[in-house]
């Protein structure tokens, strides 16, 4: 360790010193460790809530639709960002019950094809996903959309197409089709009770059309936030095609928007923790005037002293980072302890298990390496102060 490092460490171990100086280096590192421990936790809160409504919602709605049927050709660029294309269709239709009649949304899926993708498939509680068959008519619905339609399992609705109409001696009639509940799933998301599920086939015959002339192309993203490069190339290559940023594109903006600004707000809070740290400094250079004087006597030059109180700075901010991180870290894993204790009641997981929690690692080193880089910048000004004083000044006043 060089002279400089040495004396800015036993500068910083301010637990060695009861003075006012000592108080407020103290106060400047316990400032900066709770800022980050706060950024921490709300970022894993927030994490864990855009993951949620990535997966339950994305997870219903096609990433990306493009008006062909498969196959298509794209790129091994883009290949590579795509799970699977697979045969889709999808249109608006009236839904009808013994008791209820609702507007949805209809899938025409291959549901061999799909299953490995669908997060329906996963979800499933009655029935069997793959019991959608061509020429079998069975639709599958949600458990809340069952509920308001007050049908079970083996039940039958009747799917009203809302864009194809046929004519009989009462006049011109909406094609529609009897068809049969084979399965309930549960996803907890909001798209749960506006959509139905039914074999792509079945959905060409229900609209009286060739399942060719009717198919469109779903494509499932590896990560359906980075849509845009897979975007770029179908408008650059013609492909008429629609995204999921047409429908929730509002939302989950309103919430990459929340989170940026819950961000921002607690990097204000590190930053005025961060800025108490000039005020230590500064009190320490006054305090240590003599010190200094007799240091640059002894053959020290100005910018060693220079770095003496910018890796004080710069210690200070590292005991911040590392114990707020570690306190940020066990905060956000004990969360849903923490609020069970409390009795709060939030529950936004699944089943009710509480809070989701999601750590990024990446995050947590960027927050950690700005905390430290806003030290050691807001300890420049003491340190310049400090290698300013000269020597023969400060000893004739002591």
């Amino acid at each position: 360790m060089s002279v400089s490092h040495f004396i800015a460490w036993r500068y910083s171990r301010s637990a060695a010193n009861r003075s006012f100086v000592a108080f407020i280096n103290r106060f400047s590192v316990v400032g900066i460790m709770l800022g980050i421990a706060a950024l921490i936790i709300v970022l894993s809160v927030m994490n864990g809530l855009e993951g949620q409504l990535k997966n339950r919602i994305l997870g219903i709605l096609p990433h990306v639709i493009v008006e062909q049927p498969p196959p298509i050709a794209l790129s091994d660029e883009i290949g590579q960002q795509i799970h699977a294309r697979v045969a889709y269709v999808e249109r608006e239709v009236i839904v009808q019950s013994r008791s209820q009649l609702k507007g949805l949304i209809l899938q025409g899926i291959d549901a061999p094809s799909a299953q490995s993708y669908s997060i329906i498939a996963e979800r499933m509680i009655q029935g069997d996903y793959l019991a959608l068959r061509p020429g079998s008519f069975n639709v599958i619905i949600s458990q809340i959309l069952a509920a308001q339609l007050n049908v079970r399992t083996g039940q039958r609705l009747r799917v009203i197409s809302t864009e194809s109409s046929v004519y009989t001696p009462l006049g011109r009639v909406p094609s529609q089709r009897l068809v049969t509940v084979a399965g309930l799933f549960s996803v907890n998301s909001e798209m749960d009770d506006k959509v139905i599920l039914m074999h792509i086939d079945d959905a060409a015959r229900l609209h009286r059309q060739k399942t060719s002339d009717i198919a469109d192309t779903r494509l499932y993203l590896k990560d359906a936030f980075a849509f845009a490069p897979v975007a770029d190339y179908l408008a650059q290559n013609g492909f008429q095609f629609r995204t999921w940023r047409e429908r929730q594109g509002a939302l989950f903006d309103a919430v990459k928007m929340e989170k940026n600004m819950m961000v921002l707000m607690l990097m204000l809070v590190i930053a005025v923790a961060a800025f108490n740290v000039i005020s230590a400094l500064v009190m320490v250079v006054a305090e240590k005037r003599s010190d200094i004087a007799i240091l640059q006597t002894q053959g020290l030059l100005r910018a060693d002293i220079m770095k003496i109180f910018l890796f004080n700075g710069i210690f200070n901010g590292l005991k911040g980072a590392i114990s707020g991180v570690l306190l940020g870290l066990l905060c956000a894993w004990q969360l849903n302890t923490i609020l069970g204790w409390f009795d709060t009641g939030l529950a936004f997981g699944e089943n009710g298990q509480g809070l989701p929690i999601d750590i990024q690692w990446q995050q947590i080193a960027f927050i950690a390496a700005c905390s430290m880089l806003l030290c050691a910048i807001v300890s420049l000004y003491p340190a310049f102060k400090a290698a300013s004083i000269h020597p023969a000044n400060s000893l004739r006043s002591e």
